[in-house]
């Protein structure tokens, strides 16, 4: 009671995102991200998944206002991943040569973050806390697989030291309501299960239109 994140609230929106047809539907993904910032921002002060879900929302209403107006069913562009995507290429503001500000670049940013928590819970469910097996060292292992080959190397040295000021483990596990390491592991595959139905998806979205490199 009292903390911003919920894991609660986080598996609602991961759940209530994934259509029916494969699609992943924008607005409860945004949800979702926002109870997965208030975990990374209680966690870390690290900036790598940061506010990115807000940048698409902006990114969205801007494009959706100046070029893309409401489909001739009267739905939004934005309501969907794939709705978006067909969007953005129709109206020319996806580059895949240089960059640009479009939503489909935002939510790649958003999609390799997601990995890097679900890696971060992945680890965290694994066993007990050790030298080689620290809260600090799997949050480091995450950000190598997910997010630092696509981070330059002033970014990869300033993470280097934030994941040195790290607390502990338990309180990792704290945040999601339970004290011992054997309450936590059912808890967070749960978690991890929704997480990664959702990457699955925008990740096969994203590779299907050749996104997954955008500058």
């Amino acid at each position: 009671p009292g903390q911003s994140f919920q894991a609660w609230r986080l598996l609602k929106y991961l759940k209530s995102c994934m259509a029916d047809d494969g699609d992943i539907l924008l607005e409860s993904y945004l949800q979702g991200w926002d109870q997965l910032l208030e975990y990374a921002d209680t966690v870390t002060p690290f900036q790598g998944p940061p506010n990115r879900s807000r940048d698409l929302k902006e990114s969205a209403l801007q494009i959706s206002q100046a070029q893309i107006p409401v489909s001739s069913s009267g739905s939004s562009a934005y309501r969907s991943v794939q709705s978006m995507v067909r969007a953005e290429l129709k109206a020319g503001v996806v580059n895949f040569y240089h960059r640009t500000d479009s939503g489909c670049r935002t939510l790649l940013r958003l999609h390799r973050s997601l990995l890097w928590l679900k890696l971060m819970l992945e680890g965290l469910s694994e066993g007990p806390d050790s030298a080689s097996n620290s809260a600090a060292c799997l949050l480091r292992d995450a950000y190598m697989v997910a997010l630092a080959p696509h981070h330059p190397w002033l970014l990869r040295q300033a993470a280097e030291v934030v994941f040195l000021a790290l607390p502990d483990r338990q309180y990792f596990l704290q945040l999601v309501c339970v004290q011992k390491q054997e309450e936590a592991a059912p808890v967070l595959r749960i978690i991890i299960h929704a997480l990664t139905q959702v990457h699955t998806r925008t990740q096969q979205i994203l590779e299907e239109h050749g996104m997954l490199e955008l500058p």
